[in-house]
C-alpha cells in the first residue's frame, strides 16, 4: 500500500491558469451570453427575471449577477421533466435526474457540446488528483441516472487511464476486482470507502491491494475522515464537489497539495450568501455561506443562481500548484442537513469531526433524535473499537464519558452516548444515511 504524495500535474494550464485580469472578462461575456439565453428560450426564467425587475442588458459587471433572482430545487422541480430545456430535445444526447427521494425527480440534459465540457472538467479533477493514464481506476459509483459513475467514466477516458466500470454494491466482489486486476485508484463516496476498507481487512486482502490513489465525493466528508481513509485504504485521498443540477462532479476539485479545492470559474460563476437572508456573505474568507453557482458555457439547461444548500469558505491567497481559480473549502455541512436541538443548530459533520479525534472510536456512527415531551433528545451510536466495547465496564463507561463531554464542547448541546458494537451501526454502498429523526 502506498500512500504517498503524487506528483503535480494540470492538465489545461491554459484555462486553469489564467489570470484573473483575464479571467473575469471571460466571465462576464459568458455571463451575459447565458442570460440572454435563459430569457429568450426558458420560459420560466424569463417570468421571475420580469418578477424581479432585471432584463439581460442590465448585467454589465460581474457583481450584477446579484441582481438575477435564485433557482432553487423546487424551481427545477416544477420544471420536470424538460421544461427547463434552453435547446430543442433533437439536440440532447444525454438525460440524467436526481432520485426523487425527497420529492420530484430534478431532470438535467446534455448536448453533446455539454458532455465534452464534463469529459474537459472532470479530466482537469483526475489530474489534479495525481490520476495519470498509467492508472487503473476503480469506479465504484453508481451509473445510471446518477452522475457520478458516468461523469467519473468519461474523464478517466480522456486522461487515457483504464477504466472498470464496476459500479456501486457487492462489495466484497469490489476487493475481489482490485486484488484481480490491481486497481491503482478508487473512486466512490468517503463513506463507502470506509466501508470498502472494513471489507478488504476482514477478507484479509488489505495487504494484496494496488491501491494509491482514492477520489472520493459525493457527501460532505471532514478531514478527520481523511486520514482514516488514507489510514485504512493505504491511498492518498482527495475530494472534489458537483451536482448535478449544474453539471455533476467537476464543479471544484482538491488538488494534490490538499489545500482547498478549486472551482472551475471558467465554467461555473461562484458566490456566497447568508443562507437565512440570501444576501452576500459579508465574510467569505471567514464566516463563509452558502455556495451559489451560476452556470456560463451550459447548452441544455442554464442554471442562474443555483442554491446548492452547501456551506463552505472561500479561502485567501493562492495554491502552490499553480491553479488561478478561486479556492472554497470542503463542503462544512449542508443547511438543509442542520438539527435544532433544544435551540441549538448541530451539523452531523461537526459530530464526526469530535468523534474521529477521539482515539479508539471507529469511524461509523449513526445519530438519532427523538422528542421527550416537548424536549428534543440527541443520541449518538458510536462503534468503539473491539479492545474498547468488549473491555470491563467501568473502562467502557470511561471512554462514554469522554465523548459525551467532547461532544457538549463540540456542539453547545449536550448528546448521549451509546457504545455500540464493532460493524453494528448501517453501512452504505453509496451515500451514507447519518442521521435518524424520530421526531416526525
Amino acid at each position: 500500500m502506498n500512500a504517498t504524495k503524487p506528483e503535480n500535474r494540470i492538465w489545461n494550464p491554459a484555462c486553469e491558469c489564467l489570470p484573473r485580469e483575464e479571467l473575469e472578462p471571460l466571465q462576464l461575456k459568458r455571463l451575459k451570453k447565458v442570460v440572454k439565453t435563459a430569457w429568450d428560450k426558458v420560459p420560466y426564467y424569463r417570468r421571475k427575471m420580469e418578477a424581479a425587475g432585471v432584463r439581460p442588458p442590465d448585467i454589465r459587471t460581474l457583481a450584477d449577477v446579484s441582481r438575477l433572482p435564485f433557482t432553487t430545487k423546487d424551481d427545477l422541480r416544477s420544471c420536470f421533466p424538460y421544461r427547463g430545456f434552453a435547446v430543442p430535445m433533437e439536440r440532447i444526447v444525454r438525460i440524467h435526474a436526481s432520485s426523487g427521494t425527497t420529492g420530484q425527480a430534478t431532470v438535467v440534459g446534455y448536448t453533446r457540446k455539454d458532455l465534452e465540457t464534463w469529459a474537459e472538467l472532470m479530466a482537469r479533477l483526475h489530474t489534479a488528483a495525481g490520476i495519470t493514464n498509467s492508472d487503473i481506476v476503480q469506479i465504484a459509483f453508481g451509473y445510471g441516472f446518477f452522475t457520478g459513475g458516468i461523469g467519473h467514466h468519461y474523464g478517466i477516458e480522456k486522461v487515457g487511464a483504464a477504466v472498470l466500470p464496476v459500479s456501486s454494491g457487492k462489495s466484497e466482489r469490489q476487493i475481489q476486482i482490485m486484488k484481480d486486476y490491481h486497481s491503482t485508484v478508487l473512486i466512490c463516496t468517503p463513506s463507502y470507502g470506509l466501508y470498502l476498507a472494513e471489507v478488504a481487512d476482514r477478507m484479509g486482502a488489505r495487504d494484496a491491494l494496488c491501491l494509491r490513489l482514492g477520489l472520493f465525493g459525493g457527501e460532505a466528508w471532514t478531514e478527520p475522515m481523511r486520514q482514516a481513509l488514507q489510514k485504512g485504504l493505504g491511498v492518498f485521498a482527495t475530494d472534489n464537489y458537483g451536482l448535478s443540477e449544474v453539471m455533476g462532479p467537476g464543479v471544484s476539485c482538491e488538488c494534490i497539495e490538499q489545500r482547498g479545492m478549486h472551482i472551475a470559474e471558467d465554467h461555473f460563476l461562484p458566490e456566497l450568501i447568508e443562507p437565512a437572508t440570501g444576501a452576500p456573505a459579508p465574510d467569505p474568507a471567514g464566516a463563509g455561506g452558502e455556495l451559489v453557482l451560476t452556470t456560463l458555457t451550459k447548452e441544455g439547461i442554464p442554471v442562474l443562481r443555483y442554491r446548492t444548500r452547501d456551506l463552505c469558505t472561500f479561502l485567501p491567497g493562492n495554491c502552490p500548484c499553480g491553479r488561478t481559480g478561486r479556492r472554497m473549502s470542503k463542503v462544512s455541512a449542508r443547511s438543509d442537513d442542520m438539527l435544532i436541538i433544544r435551540g441549538v443548530n448541530v451539523y452531523p459533520q461537526q459530530i464526526e469531526a469530535a468523534l474521529l479525534a477521539i482515539e479508539g472510536v471507529a469511524p461509523h456512527y449513526q445519530i438519532v433524535v427523538s422528542r421527550a415531551g416537548a424536549l428534543d433528545e440527541l443520541e449518538v451510536l458510536v462503534e468503539a473499537t473491539e479492545g474498547i466495547f468488549f473491555d470491563q465496564m467501568w473502562k467502557q463507561q470511561e471512554m462514554k464519558d469522554k465523548i459525551e463531554r467532547r461532544l457538549e464542547v463540540a456542539l453547545g448541546v449536550h448528546a448521549k452516548v451509546r457504545l455500540v458494537e464493532p460493524g453494528s451501526t448501517p453501512r452504505s454502498e453509496g451515500k451514507a444515511v447519518r442521521v435518524l429523526d424520530k421526531r416526525v
